[in-house]
């Protein structure tokens, strides 16, 4: 960290001392009363990054900063640990956990070699299993959505090799799953429907992996161009003097054809 960067984060950290002293919201605040609003930032972040918004992640880096300082100065005021503890803690899990880059004391001092991407995240789960984890899936949290844990899920199956050899196969088990959820259907059991549902839908996200597809940014991109498309409709409709619920399906479906084909000119 640059002189530049130093000043500024000890400013920052001055300022949440400062707060937690003298404001009235900020001295009220506890670890659980944050939870929900740093789960609101990561979501404003992650909405920055979909649409390349520089200016929108800076700011959002920013807010997720703040709250990563506040947790930490109510640690203090706990006396459960200090914010050089976590600073220090990352610093050296980064250290052990890059033996490639930087000595590894249990390979005689030396650095290990890798060729790609993959054999770094599969030493960085080796690791993990040594540090005390007991399944290489273990560190995924609960409360992921459920689309991003499936990727996460199926990324760390494949460091120890439980992963399809190519994309072909893996568009196989898709159909392979297809299949199953029309027999679900055809039984008429709403459970084993929902199962089978919930398998295309993991394999489908494996399928995206293996394009290289990040499956939920790319659902997400679908969701705002729905939003988008839906919008224009209703603009569209009421332009004509309609209003969507007075319109059949196929005049609505018009609409909609004809934003899309604008939407693809532009």
């Amino acid at each position: 960290m640059d002189s530049k960067s130093g000043a500024a984060f000890i400013r920052l950290v001055d300022i949440m001392n400062e707060l937690r002293e003298k404001c009235p919201w900020d001295k009220k605040q506890t670890i659980q009363s944050l939870r929900q609003m740093t789960i609101e930032e990561m979501y404003e972040l992650a909405d920055a990054i979909t649409e390349e918004d520089w200016k929108g992640i800076k700011e959002e880096l920013g807010d997720m900063l703040l709250h990563i300082v506040f947790y930490a100065k109510i640690g203090s005021e706990q006396k459960q640990f200090e914010l050089d503890e976590v600073i220090n803690g990352i610093c050296e899990k980064l250290i052990s956990r890059h033996p490639h880059i930087y000595s590894d004391p249990a390979n005689a001092g030396q650095v290990i070699e890798v060729n790609d991407a993959d054999d770094v995240k599969r030493n960085w789960e080796k690791l993990k299993l040594k540090e005390g984890k007991k399944s290489v899936i273990e560190g995924v949290p609960k409360s992921l959505p459920a689309t991003v844990k499936a990727m996460r899920l199926q990324e760390k199956a494949k460091q120890v090799g439980f992963e399809w050899d190519n994309k072909e196969q893996v568009w196989d088990k898709v159909e392979e799953e297809i299949s199953e959820l029309k027999a679900a259907i055809a039984e008429g059991s709403k459970l084993k429907t929902e199962e089978e549902f919930g398998d295309v839908v993991f394999s489908l996200i494996n399928y995206a992996r293996f394009l290289q597809v990040d499956a939920e940014n790319a659902l997400e991109r679908t969701n705002k161009k729905f939003i988008h498309r839906f919008t224009q409709m209703e603009q569209l409709a009421l332009q004509n003097g309609k209003a969507l619920q007075n319109m059949s399906l196929q005049e609505m479906d018009a609409i909609w054809n004809t934003i899309k084909h604008q939407r693809q000119q532009d």
